[in-house]
């Protein structure tokens, strides 16, 4: 087995020496980064080399596509408030829809100063029906009651009243429902829904 023999002192590089590589190596460093990798990754060609090798136009794709690659994934973040608001329009007019399928019958009408109306219900005794009564551009006066059989009762009496909504429980075969009158000095438009137990909603004017 034979050892290697040691170098000798004069055999190794100098302080002098061995700062000068490091300084060529930096020096090779730099010149790569600005005459390769700035041209080849960014597009930035100080020295002009990188448009001679064609690194220059290279880079500048580069920088194209991760600006388009940004602009894309802003776009998705600001999609989704969108998605969401679609959502909750959909769910504001499913909500509409099942509560305009939910009244069985419905009418609406206007009053001048002054006018009346009556719709009415044919009921049976015992028979329950909701109502909701909404007034827009005013109030009214209502006279919610019942008669038939040579019987009347009377539920409820309104004045100024801009809504109204419950349900009645028929005292007795009949026609049950309302007589309306405007004493405002403006039109009104009155919206009434009914739903329940009853034959059929129809004007009693």
């Amino acid at each position: 087995m034979h050892n290697a023999q040691k170098p000798a002192l004069e055999d190794l590089p100098t302080t002098r020496q061995l700062l000068k590589s490091t300084a060529i190596a930096a020096a090779s460093a730099v010149a790569i980064l600005v005459t390769v990798v700035l041209p080849a990754e960014y597009g930035i060609d100080p020295t002009r080399v990188g448009g001679v090798l064609g690194l220059t136009e290279m880079g500048e794709i580069k920088q194209q596509l991760a600006e388009e690659k940004r602009l894309d994934e802003m776009s998705m973040v600001d999609d989704r408030p969108s998605i969401w608001s679609d959502l909750a329009d959909l769910f504001v007019s499913s909500a509409a829809a099942q509560d305009a399928t939910e009244w069985r019958d419905e009418t609406t009408f206007m009053l001048a100063p002054g006018e009346s109306a009556e719709w009415k219900m044919e009921m049976t005794e015992g028979q329950v029906a909701q109502y909701r009564m909404t007034v827009e551009g005013g109030r009214v006066n209502f006279d919610l009651h019942g008669h038939g059989g040579g019987n009347s009762v009377t539920y409820e009496k309104g004045r100024g009243s801009s809504g109204e909504e419950g349900e009645i429980t028929a005292a007795f075969d009949g026609d049950h429902g309302w007589f309306w009158r405007n004493r405002d000095s403006s039109v009104v438009t009155v919206k009434v829904q009914v739903r329940g137990d009853y034959q059929v909603f129809k004007d009693a004017s």
